[in-house]
Order: C-alpha cells, then structure tokens, then sequence
C-alpha cells in the first residue's frame, strides 16, 4: 500500500549525536530539540504556521517532560500545534512516525512534524514514595542505568538478549567483530570529504548552545564519541559477561541527540520539498515481539510485516538499514533474511554513532532516503528492535514526483 502521507525530499534533519556525558550532557533534550527545529525550519523556508500536528518521541525524562509536546512545538514557534509525547525505547522514532502518517491518513493533518529527542546523559535518579514501606521509605531508580542493566520480567540486563541469540545461533565473537570493522567502514563513507553524506540533512559544524540558548558552548565537526577499531584493538577485548562473547567493540554506546522529519500530504509535500520533483513514499509499518530476552530476534519479523504492507520482498529492497545495538542484531538478520550482512547499513548505523534511543530511528531512516536519492531513487527498509523484545519497521520508496 502507499500511505497519504510523504516525506518532502530534504524536510528531515538530525544533529550530531555526541557521546554520553559529553557535549549535550548538561542540555535539555526537548530545548535543545525546540531549538534545532527553529533553526531547521528556518533553513528550509517552512514556516511554523504551515503545521497542524506535531508528536515528540523521547525515552529519558527531562525536566518539565510531563508537558511533552505542546512544549516543544511551543518553543519551535507552533503555538496553536499540538498532539502526543511518544515513548517505545528504541522504537520510539518509528512509532512516532507512524504516528503522524496515520494522523495524515485520516485526513486530520496535512502538515506534521515527527520529532525525537533524548538525553542518556546525567538521567534522572527517581524516588517512589512508599508510606507503609519499612520507615516510610520507597524505591528509587536510575532511569537509564538501571533500565539498560534490568528488563523486569526476566530480570535480565539487554546484553543478555544478544548473548542468548549469539548462543541460539552459534555467532562468535570474532565473527562479531569483522562485522563491527566492516559496520565502521561503511560509516567512513558519511564522513568522507568533510562529511560529505551528513551534511545532506545535518547542519555541520554545529554549535552546541550553552544551556540559556544565547551562546555557543562548543562546536561539534560531527558525531562525538565514534571510535573507530582495528582488528589488533578489537582482538584484545573480552566478553563483558562470564563464558559470553559480545565485547564492549560489539555493542554501540549511549549518546545524546535529536532528530526531525516532516510529512505531508502529496500536495504539500510537493511545495514544502528542496527538490519538488522527488517524491519520499511510505509504503508500510511492521512490528513484532520475540520471546522473553531474545530481543534481536524481532528485527527480522517486525521487517516482514512492513514488507508484507508494501506488498515487496526484502530482495526488492535496494538500501537496507539496521538498528543495531550489538553486531549479533545484523548477523541473525542476514541469516533469517538471507540479505548479504555486508551490504546492510551503508553511510553508518547506530552500532558506530551510537544510541540516544528515540531519535536513532529517525536518523536511520533519513540516512535511508539520502542513500536511495544518490542511487537515483528505489525502496529502502530499515527495522531495529527495541526494550520488551519489541521491534519495528518502515519501508519506503524515492522516485520521481509524477
């Protein structure tokens, strides 16, 4: 199927993402992404007053987050816009933008914005008041630190998901690590003459506000944080768990950033596009639940059914993107799919820029289209799994407006 809404070719961008407790550690998420889409928009000629839905994805609590969208969009300048706070963990970019596509497709918005931010960076330590607990005292939590070490119902931390898949499916750890070298070559692509591919749909350098947003902190030539390996390097490094094989080298790091992209009807996707005779289609969502703590499992089903809405096979798909906390996530894709494992994720992938949550799916997905537009046009797929074993998928098409 093809939904209502579009993409205007160029109305999406992202921001560096920095690395944990790095440049944006001291910045509110939701301001600093108010902030970023005021100066996108602007960029682009597109008016605030031209939106009449907007939906925020973010995973981490900031201060004043209970406010959610109406906030954000507020601070873009769309006063009168409004519409949900979204949150699926790493899904959450994908959710939010099936979100506003549907709200396209039932014709009650012609003009949103699908916007994701997070900070994993100095999360929120919370406290549960408990007045018949021992003393009157309650639980607390570290929203991020605990969360990233415990899913509830195993309990189990995520890196046992990629451990039980890895030990499922017979993935060692040196197979992890060739594709980890070969996940950071593709990403040297993007960031080939002076970040060539990035500057696509980010603005580089970027100058990171300091936090009352009147002067400029620091500046940024790109993602911050992106270690790249070699197979010396990589070959030194143990298992972080006893008797397991994922390496530190095999698993991405958190981050901070944000991401945006607009949709549209056709009509207005056609006025508001930096070039109007590209047309951006979406052609299908999909979602899917694997068994307790096998999460990289989802990523090849929830891609099935995006597929199966498309009405195309994943051999039609000529650029394939991946969220891929571990590199164990891309080897059970190839495998269940069949897809060459190296071809998967050319311009980067979360393995190497990291993993803020909500907005990595956004990033993936404008990175998707930009890479189908230097091939002239085509369908694309990206799918990633997400906390709770979940995962999703969006499958688009680039061509020619008509």
């Amino acid at each position: 199927m093809a939904y209502k809404a579009q993409i205007p070719y160029g109305a999406y961008w992202s921001t560096p993402f920095a690395r944990w407790q790095g440049a944006l550690a001291n910045l509110n998420s939701i301001e600093l992404a108010a902030h970023v889409a005021k100066l996108e928009l602007a960029k682009r000629k597109i008016p605030a007053e031209a939106f009449d839905f907007a939906a925020l994805g973010i995973s981490v609590p900031q201060k004043h987050a209970f406010f959610g969208t109406p906030w954000f969009t507020g601070l873009v300048g769309m006063g009168r816009v409004g519409g949900p706070t979204i949150m699926q963990a790493c899904a959450t970019g994908v959710r939010t933008l099936a979100t506003v596509a549907q709200e396209i497709e039932t014709g009650s918005a012609r003009t949103a914005l699908a916007a994701a931010c997070d900070r994993t960076s100095n999360g929120p330590h919370l406290y549960y008041p408990n007045p018949k607990g021992p003393g009157g005292t309650g639980a607390h939590e570290d929203w991020v630190m605990d969360n990233f070490g415990c899913d509830p119902l195993g309990p189990h931390p995520m890196i046992q998901t990629a451990e039980n898949v890895a030990a499922r499916h017979g993935f060692k750890t040196a197979e992890q690590h060739e594709l980890v070298l070969r996940r950071e070559e593709q990403y040297r692509m993007a960031t080939a003459d002076g970040n060539a591919f990035q500057k696509r749909y980010m603005t580089l350098p970027f100058e990171v506000p300091a936090p009352g947003f009147r002067k400029t902190a620091a500046v940024l030539e790109g993602d911050e944080g992106v270690n790249l390996s070699t197979p010396e390097g990589l070959a030194k490094l143990k298992p972080v768990m006893p008797n397991g094989t994922v390496t530190f080298g095999g698993q991405t790091h958190p981050a901070d950033g944000n991401a945006a992209i607009v949709l549209a009807t056709p009509e207005r996707a056609r006025e508001l596009a930096r070039d109007p005779k590209i047309a951006v289609r979406i052609h299908g969502f999909g979602q899917a639940r694997a068994e307790l703590a096998y999460m990289p499992e989802a990523v090849a089903p929830a891609a099935e059914r995006a597929l199966a809405q498309a009405g195309r096979s994943i051999r039609q798909m000529d650029a394939i993107k991946t969220h891929n906390p571990f590199a164990v996530n891309d080897l059970l894709f190839a495998k269940v799919t069949g897809v060459d494992v190296r071809q998967m994720n050319n311009y980067g992938s979360s393995l190497v820029w990291g993993h803020p949550q909500a907005p990595m799916g956004i990033r993936a997905v404008i990175e998707l289209v930009e890479e189908l537009a230097l091939r002239g046009g085509g369908w694309g797929l990206f799918s990633g799994c997400a906390a709770g074993d979940t995962g999703m998928a969006i499958v688009v098409e680039v061509g020619d407006a008509g």
